[in-house]
């Protein structure tokens, strides 16, 4: 079933191939093109302070955060009243609450116990100073707890398992969560998109399609692949048009949009640990889209000192945005090179199977960058029909990037320039042995949440949690 060990045939081209053709493969792969840098003193001790209040604590290795946002008039869940019911006030996918990666599947039962666990949860982040009960979900469903304010959205447990809904796939076995890394919201046309490590960075990655119950997609078009993709057997058959494949970890991915091809389907751009970024058609499978190392990988690597317990859990993460107008750019984090790579895309292939390849490729540098881990969009799209995602800048937005190294938050413009940096606080203490590890921005562009990994000063929990600040 894999796409990536057919021998080259018809229109098939390899990652190097194609990048050959469009006049990117240089030394060291397809390194910077241009590269943009902005001076910023980021280690200066009178960097300006924001400060946040404490949501939820409780949550081991604490990650991707995104908000559930509302889902567009002719989407499949806001016009399916069965799917739509979970979007009412307090209800799992309610547009006000935020889903929250974990490497805990507090309580619920594993479905493969070769495999990390990991979840979803889904919060409400009007709380404060919530404590997540370790085993709240033990029940193995969308347990809930603290009055509603936590509930499960998804894990690495049976109820979740692709088989479910499409038994004859591939990845029956598979879950739509499993220690998660990424999370892209299609609030245009589609569904959740979460995107894991099962077996750590050094193993094969996994990236679903998930309905608001959790599990991967109902009714899927692709019986083979159902609504999981994993490793190198859920690649486009019986040839893909570009090589590629999660043989790594899944730490990052974004809404692209619908599929160049015609058919309307959505393709979601996902970032692999070794490097390489594939594509994802809801119809046609898995296609690459640039070869190892365009990115700079994630494998064998570790955030190298002790934050806690919560701290040592912690996987190393990246974040990805897209931006559509005039260009389609993706713009991917680089943690351990204190950069941003910035790719833009284009379109190729065969007529009927057209798919994004990108047309070039430049890194952001600044000073003002220090392990920068995630992103989010200063305005997120929230109306486009094709585009409205968590990961989708509107035109011209800003995005923070949210620095591990330093605990601050960058504001910069899509050219690379630095509009303004916070380090963050609680109240008007450090965050001590604590790390950030995540960023998102609300749907109304009114708030910042973070999530946070290892003990706060003064709090005698060390997994992790959630801070929420004010946007600047």
């Amino acid at each position: 079933m894999s796409g990536t060990n057919m021998p080259e045939r018809g229109f098939q081209i390899s990652r190097r191939q194609a990048l050959v053709a469009l006049g990117l493969a240089g030394v060291a792969g397809v390194d910077a093109v241009t590269s943009t840098s902005s001076a910023y003193a980021g280690d200066r001790s009178d960097v300006p302070t924001i400060s946040g209040r404490v949501v939820a604590v409780g949550i081991p290795g604490a990650s991707a955060i995104a908000p559930i946002g509302t889902f567009l008039p002719g989407s499949p869940i806001n016009s399916n009243p069965v799917l739509a019911a979970f979007t009412q006030p307090g209800r799992v996918c309610d547009p006000t609450r935020v889903l929250v990666g974990s490497r805990s599947n507090f309580g619920a039962p594993k479905a493969n116990e070769d495999q990390e666990a990991g979840a979803f949860l889904s919060i409400d982040p009007g709380s404060a100073d919530l404590a997540v009960p370790a085993g709240f979900a033990a029940s193995g469903g969308q347990a809930s707890a603290l009055g509603g304010a936590v509930q499960m959205y998804s894990a690495q447990s049976p109820n979740w398992r692709n088989g479910v809904y499409t038994p004859g796939a591939v990845t029956a076995d598979q879950t739509a969560v499993a220690n998660p890394l990424g999370m892209s919201i299609n609030n245009a046309f589609g569904r959740f998109w979460p995107a894991n490590a099962p077996y750590g960075l050094n193993g094969p990655g996994s990236s679903s399609i998930a309905d608001p119950d959790g599990r991967p997609l109902n009714n899927a078009l692709n019986p083979s692949t159902g609504g999981v993709y994993f490793d190198d057997i859920t690649g486009r058959a019986p040839v893909q048009v570009v090589a590629g494949a999660l043989s790594k970890a899944a730490v990052g991915t974004a809404l692209i949009g619908r599929s160049p091809d015609g058919s309307g389907r959505a393709v979601f751009a996902v970032v692999v640990a070794d490097g390489s970024i594939v594509q994802e058609h809801t119809v046609k499978a898995l296609d690459g889209i640039a070869p190892p190392r365009t990115v700079q990988p994630l494998v064998n690597r570790s955030w190298g000192h002790d934050t806690g317990h919560g701290g040592r859990a912690a996987l190393p993460r990246l974040g990805v945005l897209m931006s559509y107008s005039p260009e389609v750019v993706l713009y991917v984090s680089q943690p351990f090179d204190d950069s941003i790579k910035v790719i833009t895309l284009t379109i190729g292939g065969p007529a009927g199977n057209e798919v994004f390849v990108p047309s070039g490729i430049r890194t952001i540098r600044s000073s003002g960058l220090d392990q920068p881990l995630d992103l989010a969009p200063v305005r997120i799209e929230i109306v486009h029909p094709d585009r409205a995602s968590n990961t989708t800048l509107q035109p011209g937005s800003d995005f923070y990037v949210c620095n591990r190294g330093n605990d601050t938050i960058v504001r910069m413009h899509q050219d690379g320039t630095v509009v303004g940096v916070r380090r963050v606080r609680v109240g008007r203490h450090s965050l001590g042995a604590a790390r950030l590890n995540g960023i998102a921005t609300s749907t109304d562009g009114s708030r910042i949440w973070v999530t946070y990994v290892g003990a706060l000063p003064g709090s005698d929990d060390d997994q992790g949690g959630i801070l929420e600040l004010p946007t600047f």
